[in-house]
């Protein structure tokens, strides 16, 4: 998986490509930590995301409850394989997604 980041004063987004699996989901656990706790909004750019795993969707659900507490995650550019896995987990309800 790739991740590219974007950074702003209070702003980021990690631009996501691959497969969000198990290893992947790591390095987006990592990428969000290194980013740091003055972040209060975080977006998460899913235009090129080909898949999502079981790991994936907590991962997802994870940042989500993370970011609540000092901010808000927002998902574009969702796919719809993706975007079917969210709502099928019952997650689409839960997240902030912007198709």
């Amino acid at each position: 998986m790739k991740i590219e980041t974007t950074l702003d004063e209070h702003a980021a987004m990690l631009s996501l490509e691959g497969v969000l699996d198990r290893g992947a989901a790591d390095e987006l656990r990592n990428a969000a930590a290194a980013l740091g706790d003055h972040i209060t909004d975080l977006v998460l750019d899913l235009k090129k995301l080909e898949g999502i795993t079981s790991v994936g969707l907590n991962c997802v659900a994870m940042l989500n409850k993370s970011m609540r507490g000092r901010g808000s995650l927002t998902l574009i550019y969702v796919p719809d394989v993706v975007m079917e896995a969210f709502v099928t987990t019952g997650l689409a309800k839960r997240l902030n997604i912007i198709l």
